[in-house]
């Protein structure tokens, strides 16, 4: 891209570009080129956020994360507020999206908005846990391969979605799932794309993982990476992904 003459675009021309743009790279490019102009860009961008998710409703993408990330820490403070009094929970509402725990979807959601992503790790393998019926007393807090049939199809599907939308499109269950596919279901490759291996050797839990939004596509969410493939393979052939 010629950055000097898109630089020169008037802002509704860039915001043009931004909505034809496919991937994510793209989508940060051009929403940088429309933060150049300064206040009056991030109020366009914000516009755009709101048309997309509030008056079309249209189906939530990559774009609207990285949207509602770059306006949630604008340095403006008029955006900052703007974009927590139109999304006051965030981009997602879970009356109508999930089956229960409406309280841990938001709390998970939080915590993914601040790229609070290690204890987001933490309280997904929680959340997937009380999805099934463990609750506190239980004298385990892992999944069994025979769990995951139990996790409701809805639940999966926007806890997938949530970690997508707030990393770029980079995390969740199902981006892990497409690696995992692509390179003909080979649990070896899996582990070195996603970098839960390194030069040949596991990482150890936790501190060896990457928690930020700069770790490999696929990296995060962690789930039973210390217990074998079978729980794994049984996530990833849920029958939410299906649907």
């Amino acid at each position: 891209m010629n950055q000097k003459s898109n630089s020169n675009l008037k802002t509704s021309e860039k915001i043009i570009r931004l909505q034809n743009s496919i991937y994510p790279d793209q989508q940060l490019y051009w929403i940088h080129q429309i933060c150049i102009d300064d206040v009056i860009g991030q109020k366009a961008l914000l516009e755009l956020l709101i048309n997309r998710r509030i008056i079309e409703k249209m189906n939530i993408n990559c774009l609207d994360g990285i949207l509602f990330e770059t306006l949630y820490y604008s340095k403006q403070d008029v955006i900052r507020e703007s974009v927590k009094n139109y999304f006051v929970n965030g981009l997602f509402q879970f009356d109508s999206l999930c089956s229960q725990s409406i309280t841990d979807h938001q709390y998970l959601q939080d915590l993914l908005i601040k790229h609070n992503f290690q204890e987001a790790d933490r309280f997904t393998q929680i959340l997937l846990c009380k999805l099934v019926g463990l609750d506190k007393s239980s004298k385990r807090n892992w999944l069994y391969f025979t769990d995951i049939s139990l996790i409701p199809s809805d639940d999966l599907k926007v806890i997938d979605l949530m970690w997508r939308m707030y990393s770029r499109d980079k995390f969740g269950f199902s981006r892990q799932r497409q690696i995992w596919l692509t390179n003909n279901c080979n649990w070896e490759k899996l582990w070195l794309k996603i970098e839960w291996k390194y030069e040949g050797v596991a990482r150890r839990y936790p501190s060896e993982f990457m928690w930020n939004i700069n770790a490999p596509r696929g990296h995060l969410p962690l789930f039973n990476q210390l217990r074998g493939v079978q729980t794994l393979s049984a996530l990833f052939n849920h029958v939410a992904w299906n649907k």
